[in-house]
């Protein structure tokens, strides 16, 4: 599977373990820092990435797809976003309910060190490709839209 990471500082929130069907925490929950007791929070820094979708499962169901993450169920309205490649997979972001979404926000970059397998897992999971691979300062990049219409980018170095 390839390598993704998000371009934000990774928080570490309490975030047990939840039963699907009742909800609950899970025998099995392990204890994870909450943000307030986090020493590595960087004043200023970007700390969590809220993303709004017009559909919970659809969003999941993409981004599990094309970039292997995984989550923490909140109910119908909110889905925390773990983070990929962090020791205790704390949050670095969430999936928020909204009624529509609207272009033009902040462009979240994610870092691929595969960028053509990351072309091909975003198509292969439902989203569409809106700027095709190009070369920047940094590398090269690509956007896309997820199904809710976000648009977001994945960068690699090479």
């Amino acid at each position: 599977m390839q390598s993704l990471t998000f371009l934000v500082h990774v928080p570490r929130l309490g975030v047990p373990e939840f039963d699907r069907l009742t909800g609950r925490a899970t025998a099995s929950a392990r204890r994870i820092p909450s943000m307030a007791e986090n020493s590595a929070h960087t004043h200023h820094a970007l700390d969590y990435i809220e993303i709004g979708v017009t559909d919970i499962h659809a969003a999941k169901s993409f981004y599990s797809s094309a970039f292997g993450w995984t989550f923490n169920d909140y109910g119908p309205a909110y889905v925390g976003i773990r983070g990929k490649g962090v020791a205790d997979e704390s949050e670095v972001g969430g999936f928020r309910l909204d009624a529509e979404v609207k272009l033009g926000g902040p462009l979240v970059l994610l870092y691929s060190s595969d960028l053509e397998a990351s072309v091909e897992a975003v198509h292969n999971a439902g989203g569409e490709v809106t700027q095709t691979p190009y070369d920047f300062p940094g590398g090269r990049r690509f956007h896309f839209q997820d199904p809710s219409g976000n648009e977001l980018g994945v960068w690699s170095s090479s």
